[in-house]
């Protein structure tokens, strides 16, 4: 895991454990990439980025006895995308055909330009490197892998600052726009991301950020290089955001709620897009 990754968690661990809000300044918008652990799964295979003297080497994994099915030596550090800070990892596309791999990070300070490789894992081979200037970490797939969602680090000063961009993998260009929220239009926004839930088609991907002057769901629409943001009380800043979870539900409905259970403590409309309940002092 890099350094930054490393900092970044122990900032997560203090809030958590502390339950302050304050502290959570101290962070950054992404975990960054995960070398070795768990890395991604999807169906029988697992695939793990693990260092290596000659660069990093991807592996594919059997979930079922844990034999390495296949590697491929890859020139770079990279590794999977940590994508939320309850330890869920991304990169691999909703069909399973490609899975990009971040640049893992060296350092605290924001990089001049950052890479991403694309991989085919059904040939098991590169389909090519993606080179962007700016401080750029992973945050979704399209379900057919044709647009990558970026989060940009847009601030030296304060790294919970962050904008979504879309790169299409297609044309190979990163798109102008800012992906905003249009019913505010704001386009630098500020947080952690501390959990998320995607849907089956991996068209929606549901992202709880809190850091910032009340916590928020990001709503992320793959398909339609769209996002809306639903904000949640100013009152849940003091509570353990670190142990909450998101669920989707069979009729349309995300629920936040403790992982322990219980019942939900805020339910949100992901038809209508807008939040139906939420308890204000939890």
């Amino acid at each position: 895991m890099s350094k930054r990754a490393l900092s970044l968690a122990a900032v997560v661990l203090l809030c958590t454990t502390t339950g302050s809000s304050t502290a959570l300044g101290d962070g950054g918008p992404g975990p960054g990439a995960v070398q070795g652990w768990d890395g991604v799964a999807r169906g029988k295979i697992r695939y793990v980025a693990l260092p290596s003297f000659d660069g990093t080497v991807l592996e594919s994994i059997s979930r079922r006895n844990g034999r390495v099915l296949r590697y491929m030596i890859l020139h770079g550090n990279y590794g999977i995308p940590q994508v939320a800070f309850d330890g869920t990892t991304g990169g691999l596309s909703r069909d399973g055909r490609t899975l990009v791999l971040e640049q893992v990070a060296s350092s605290p300070q924001l990089r001049a330009s950052t890479s991403f490789t694309v991989v085919d894992v059904h040939r098991f081979r590169t389909r090519g490197t993606v080179r962007i200037s700016g401080d750029f970490s992973f945050d979704a797939l399209s379900p057919g892998a044709r647009m990558l969602y970026l989060i940009e680090h847009v601030s030296a000063q304060n790294v919970r600052k962050y904008q979504v961009r879309a790169y299409d993998l297609g044309a190979r260009r990163l798109l102008p726009q800012v992906v905003v929220d249009k019913r505010s239009w704001e386009g630098v926004m500020q947080g952690l991301p501390f959990t998320r839930t995607t849907t089956p088609d991996g068209r929606w991907v549901y992202t709880l950020y809190g850091g910032g002057r009340h916590p928020f769901v990001h709503a992320l629409d793959t398909q339609g290089v769209d996002a809306v943001c639903l904000d949640l009380p100013r009152t849940w800043v003091r509570i353990n955001l670190g142990a909450l979870r998101l669920r989707l539900t069979g009729d349309g409905r995300l629920l936040v709620r403790h992982r322990s259970g219980g019942k939900p403590l805020a339910i949100l409309d992901t038809k209508a897009l807008r939040v139906l309940s939420a308890v204000p002092n939890p």
